[in-house]
């Protein structure tokens, strides 16, 4: 009997060294490292309607990790991955909204179903769409 309880006790302890080495090595393996970029861009608007606009139109997109607005400096601020979406891709989808960037332009017919408080005075000659 005093035998079988060692090799018990020895197995136990056998098995947790085991169980704490191959949960060592498992949390080594799960370290990812983030290919985040963030960058900061012109976009149009003029209120908060806007802002809740044009960062929703990047509110489920995937790759986008955070997406804000600044009503006062038309900026907007993007943080992103690059290998899931590009920079024009973003401001392709913000321009799909009604909102021109300083590299795409909305459509008319988009940017004329906006609200009236968020039709804001258009660029003629700053946004050109690629």
């Amino acid at each position: 009997m005093k035998i079988v309880k060692i090799a018990l006790i020895s197995l136990l302890a056998v098995l947790g060294n085991a169980a704490y080495a191959s949960s060592s090595l498992y949390s080594e393996k799960v370290t990812i490292q983030t290919l985040a970029e963030t960058d900061t861009f012109k976009v149009y608007g003029n209120c908060g309607m806007c802002k809740a606009t044009i960062e929703g139109a990047l509110k489920d997109v995937k790759g986008i990790e955070k997406a804000e607005w600044d009503i006062e400096a038309k900026m907007m601020y993007v943080t992103y991955d690059k290998k899931l979406i590009s920079l024009d891709g973003i401001k392709k989808k913000i321009a799909a909204v009604g909102y021109d960037t300083d590299k795409f332009r909305a459509s008319d017919e988009t940017y004329g179903e906006l609200p009236g408080c968020c039709q804001y005075e258009r660029p003629e000659n700053e946004t050109k769409n690629k």
